[in-house]
């Protein structure tokens, strides 16, 4: 299941949602990423006030539901959800939600990890930052490619 929505969302309604799904679990997984105040080594840009989320709908949604589907074949998976958040956010907000329930911990981890590594670099959000100093759209980082890849070799 996935939303792509403005509004903010509970983690303990989701969790309890995914609890209920995934039946005879014995692990469930949940990351949140929350907007951060600074981006990057370089604060000369100063904190960041807002970070806006811009998205294509219906690529997007698609998107989406192939790496989960992707999460879904390679890991022996219960239930998964993933929420992504678009508009403008402010620092500290909730932007991002990934849960997966699985008969088993390790593949409830690596799946999680695994749909995160592909939102952070497939997924077609463009993030745009604006600071004290200056407004600025985010680059992808070589961190971001380089988990992605570590998910080709297995």
């Amino acid at each position: 299941m996935i939303s792509i929505q403005k509004q903010d969302f509970s983690l303990g309604d989701e969790y309890a949602a995914i609890r209920a799904r995934a039946g005879d679990a014995g692990a469930i997984i949940t990351f949140t990423g929350l907007v951060r105040e600074m981006y990057g080594a370089d604060s000369t840009a100063g904190a960041v006030q807002s970070l806006t989320l811009e998205h294509y709908p219906g690529m997007t949604e698609k998107c989406l539901q192939d790496i989960q589907q992707q999460a879904e074949d390679r890991w022996p998976l219960l239930a998964s959800r993933i929420i992504h958040r678009v508009g403008e956010l402010y620092s500290h907000e909730q932007i991002v939600f990934v849960a997966t329930a699985s008969p088993h911990r390790q593949a409830a981890f690596e799946s999680a990890e695994f749909i995160m590594d592909y939102l952070k670099s497939k997924a077609p959000f463009w993030k745009k930052q604006k600071s004290e100093n200056e407004s600025s759209w985010v680059e992808s980082r070589d961190t971001d490619k380089a988990a992605l890849d570590r998910w080709q070799k297995t």
